[in-house]
């Protein structure tokens, strides 16, 4: 049984057959500004649900990408230390140092341990912007895991673009985790740097899978689409996308079965 808990943002624990995976840890508390470059920035207006020394051991952090601190603020860049396998991107393995292990498009890595199921990892494509922004945005992937019942994928910070679509004709998605919030910033006017929970739907349109559950889309004030604008694009799906989508109350720990 395969059981997700929502801590914030883009902060979820995957606990199954004695594994504990955190991704993208953002343990700040709320009311902090932060700068993301370029002149875009943002307020943290949400802490997270569960305190990393609430969290018991992780096993391996995966992280779509290092240099946004909505995605690994300054806490839970405190908190990596204390896990023995970070996944991440490849330009971000060496910025982080150490063992951390760096992932390209496509690229693949293992997670093992006695007892438990082997887990392949697959870095998915990413784009976290308009067409042309990779300069300014940088490197970020999201992640498929798979354990031989069904693909768990996280699409990592990304508009909806061919990369992304390419998902669906390579993997068999089982549960789909979607970074929404329809991310703007009033420097860059309309371009937007996150999915839109239109966006979601149209995605989910073409992987079919079992689940859908969006996260990212809240806790911070840079998102233009939040749960609202989410909740109205699934309410227009047709009822066979509709039905897939799912909720997950934030600090709970739900079961995916």
């Amino acid at each position: 049984m395969v059981t997700l808990t929502h801590i914030g943002g883009p902060t979820a624990l995957v606990e199954f057959a004695g594994w504990r995976i955190l991704t993208d840890p953002t343990f700040d508390p709320a009311g902090g500004k932060y700068k993301f470059g370029w002149g875009t920035g943002s307020v943290k207006t949400a802490g997270p649900a569960i305190d990393p020394a609430q969290l018991g051991p992780i096993d391996a952090v995966l992280l779509t990408h290092d240099h946004h601190e909505d995605n690994l603020d300054a806490a839970g860049r405190a908190f990596l230390p204390e896990v023995d396998t970070v996944v991440t991107t490849a330009s971000g393995a060496q910025r982080l140092g150490g063992a951390t292990r760096g992932l390209t498009d496509w690229q693949t890595t293992e997670l093992a341990k006695p007892g438990s199921p082997t887990i392949k990892v697959t870095a998915t494509p990413c784009r976290h912007g308009p067409p042309l922004s990779h300069p300014i945005v940088g490197d970020v992937i999201g992640f498929a895991l798979d354990w031989g019942e069904g693909v768990l994928w996280f699409s990592g910070d990304t508009v909806l673009y061919d990369g992304v679509k390419s998902v669906a004709q390579r993997l068999k998605v089982d549960v789909a985790v979607l970074h929404c919030g329809g991310v703007q910033f009033p420097v860059t006017g309309p371009a937007r740097y996150t999915m839109t929970g239109h966006d979601a739907v149209e995605l989910v349109k073409l992987l079919q899978p079992r689940v859908a559950i969006p996260i990212h889309y809240e806790g911070w004030r840079h998102f233009r689409d939040g749960q609202r604008g989410v909740e109205r694009a699934i309410a227009q799906a047709p009822a066979d996308v509709m039905e897939r989508f799912r909720w997950l109350p934030i600090g709970e720990a739900v079961s995916l079965s």
